[in-house]
């Protein structure tokens, strides 16, 4: 059983840190904000309260609130540039300080794409280092659905993503720090997971984590070390 102390070498001694997104990266969750965009929040927000608390597995899910939402290409690039994603305080000097050790940063997401990259661009992280569930439009701009081969789109999906990323890069030693359960999962086949309240507390998540952090201030503090 590893430790608090071992977890914080972990981190310091990462090849590559992987990051959720929604409620860790930025403040909000990305279809909570577009179902609102759309008129259908409170709808939307009592699914994903039925996912988060198990009784449906993450692509029913999914599935049931796209359905609702049924945002176009036009609505979700509105949303874009009328309520960009906010991003969390300390974030951007923490990918900055992990860029500049030559640690790897990813984003893998069970949001959306597009949104995503319009994090990771604020965040000079490469598109090709995003994994994140794919809208799909019909030639109008109407919505058509998810792409549903993503590994995002399944329960496991983050800890596919990090065993394909071992796999491809040779990475011996990788770290997934997020809010939810589903990235608290994803540990293995992450080397250590971390665990963030900045913006939302989830008591399960909190229960678990060897580390937990509320501030993205003690991860820099912790990489002055190397």
């Amino acid at each position: 059983m590893a430790t608090l102390s071992q977890t914080k070498e972990i981190f310091r001694r990462a090849e590559a840190v992987c990051f959720d997104v929604d409620s860790t990266v930025i403040k909000e969750e990305g279809i909570d904000e577009l179902a609102k965009f759309c008129g259908v929040g409170d709808a939307v927000t009592e699914i994903t309260r039925k996912a988060m608390g198990g009784s449906m597995t993450f692509k029913t899910a999914l599935n049931e609130r796209l359905s609702i939402i049924r945002c176009s290409r036009e609505q979700v690039n509105k949303l874009i540039t009328d309520h960009p994603p906010q991003l969390t305080p300390g974030i951007r000097e923490l990918v900055d300080r992990l860029h500049q050790c030559n640690i790897k940063v990813f984003l893998i997401s069970g949001g959306f794409r597009c949104i995503v990259e319009h994090v990771a661009t604020q965040l000079n992280i490469p598109l090709h280092h995003v994994y994140a569930n794919q809208l799909k439009f019909y030639f109008n701009g109407e919505y058509a659905g998810f792409d549903e081969s993503q590994p995002t789109a399944e329960s496991g999906g983050k800890g596919k993503v990090i065993s394909m990323l071992k796999e491809q890069y040779s990475f011996k030693t990788m770290v997934m720090i997020g809010d939810g359960a589903t990235d608290l999962e994803a540990c293995p086949p992450a080397n250590a997971f971390i665990g963030f309240g900045g913006n939302v507390v989830r008591p399960q998540v909190k229960d678990k984590a060897l580390w937990y952090v509320t501030s993205f201030g003690e991860l820099l503090k912790e990489l002055e070390k190397i």
